[in-house]
């Protein structure tokens, strides 16, 4: 089973963009999906993008929310989170995660990467 390595996440001025990285290590990840997620202090974890690996179709979850992009490398290792515009409110943990089958379970996670948006 591969794994995914989060990394590219720091202190962030309002206003900045952010590309995070999801490196997928140990092997090609044939499965379904690649998903991006984040927990914000006190909050479940929550849903931002997913990108289905077969088609590369993404799906950004909040279709209202234009500062988020999900786009992987042409290799299928690295999958990338772009945050544009920056808020205080994006604080958070972000992590990537694989969905294997389709069925929404997304068992294999990173260690996560910290965000923080200063204003």
């Amino acid at each position: 089973q591969v794994q995914l390595a989060e990394s590219g996440g720091g202190m962030k001025q309002a206003g900045d963009s952010l590309t995070l990285s999801c490196s997928i290590v140990g092997g090609a990840f044939s499965g379904y999906a690649v998903a991006w997620f984040r927990q914000a202090p006190g909050k479940d974890r929550s849903l931002l993008a997913t990108i289905l690996w077969s088609s590369g179709r993404t799906v950004i979850v909040d279709s209202r929310e234009d500062r988020v992009n999900i786009s992987r490398d042409s290799a299928k290792t690295t999958v990338y989170l772009h945050v544009k515009n920056l808020r205080p409110e994006d604080t958070a943990t972000y992590y990537c995660a694989s969905d294997r089958d389709g069925s929404a379970h997304f068992g294999s996670w990173g260690q996560g990467t910290q965000v923080t948006v200063s204003s």
